[in-house]
């Protein structure tokens, strides 16, 4: 049974899904309402703030007091289905998740669609990474990681700069990724009743906005069908009720038999990205716990 805290979550996608039944949300309504994950997590200690730009794109970059001169790096991409989310509502999870890793956050303010479609997102995380790099932050110092859409980022970013012949970071977590651009997982059934927000009208209505004119099965859109052999070590996180689960245990099953060095976790009955419950929800810590145990050795830590 899942603890009360982490209820909050379920409840707040409940009353998301109240809202965009209407079918009168326009899109800045809708990136309003998805700021309210940012009230999820509690506000993490000892943290500064600071916007940069790399690679011509705008960053909030989180440290802890004591790891300003650490050039281990968490670059850090947010969901929100490439249309809604920010550096703000994502800000306290990153953080949270570089506090327990030991090391910095630069969570990338990318533009998002419709104004932005595929490839574009890609190649400004792409263009972050480089950065780092120009800078003198080793690849192996930098871990990449991303949530829903930012998870597929987070798989889709290596892929991208080792086709242009850059080092791969350290290693990728991919929390609640979504890897299908059309909902064909059979978790889209099995989990209907059980997922309180993703809806396959839903993954629809965000794939529209960031396929574009692309073909939404092509392995560059679609992670999915990409070929994962040149991925570092990957660690997936995903809840027992979301119907993305299935997009998380069909990709690994791709990876691990690419000869990917990849994990899956599966959290029973949690929701979408319940990482956000940082510091609130014992199920959201448990989580992070474990990114940080699995992620400090890749790192060097």
């Amino acid at each position: 049974m899942i603890s009360t805290q982490a209820n909050a979550l379920t409840n707040l996608y409940n009353d998301w899904t109240e809202k965009m039944a209407t079918g009168t949300m326009d899109i800045p309504e809708m990136r309003d309402m998805f700021e309210e994950w940012g009230d999820l997590a509690t506000e993490p200690a000892d943290f500064t703030y600071s916007d940069v730009t790399i690679g011509g794109v705008r960053c909030l970059k989180a440290v802890e007091a004591d790891r300003a001169d650490d050039e281990r790096t968490l670059l850090c991409f947010h969901g929100g289905g490439f249309v809604c989310g920010s550096v703000e509502s994502h800000r306290k999870m990153f953080s949270h998740i570089a506090k327990a890793v030991g090391c910095k956050a630069l969570i990338v303010d990318y533009t998002r669609t419709p104004d932005n479609p595929h490839p574009g997102i890609v190649r400004q995380c792409a263009d972050v990474y480089s950065g780092l790099l120009e800078q003198g932050v080793k690849a192996e110092n930098i871990a990449m990681i991303g949530d829903s859409a930012g998870g597929l980022l987070a798989t889709a970013v290596p892929l991208h700069v080792h086709r242009n012949g850059l080092p791969i970071p350290a290693a990728s977590v991919a929390l609640s990724p979504w890897y299908d651009m059309e909902p064909t997982g059979e978790t889209f059934v099995s989990n209907a009743d059980v997922d309180a927000f993703v809806s396959p009208e839903a993954v629809r209505l965000m794939a529209g906005m960031y396929v574009g004119e692309a073909d939404s099965r092509d392995p560059t859109v679609s992670i999915l069908y990409a070929d994962p052999s040149p991925l570092p070590p990957m660690l997936i996180q995903v809840g027992g009720h979301e119907t993305l689960l299935d997009d998380s245990r069909r990709f690994h099953e791709k990876a691990k038999a690419a000869g990917v060095d990849v994990e899956l976790q599966v959290f029973p009955e949690m929701q979408h990205v319940f990482q956000l419950m940082a510091g609130k929800a014992p199920e959201a810590d448990d989580a992070i716990a474990k990114i940080a145990q699995w992620l400090r050795p890749k790192l060097g830590l």
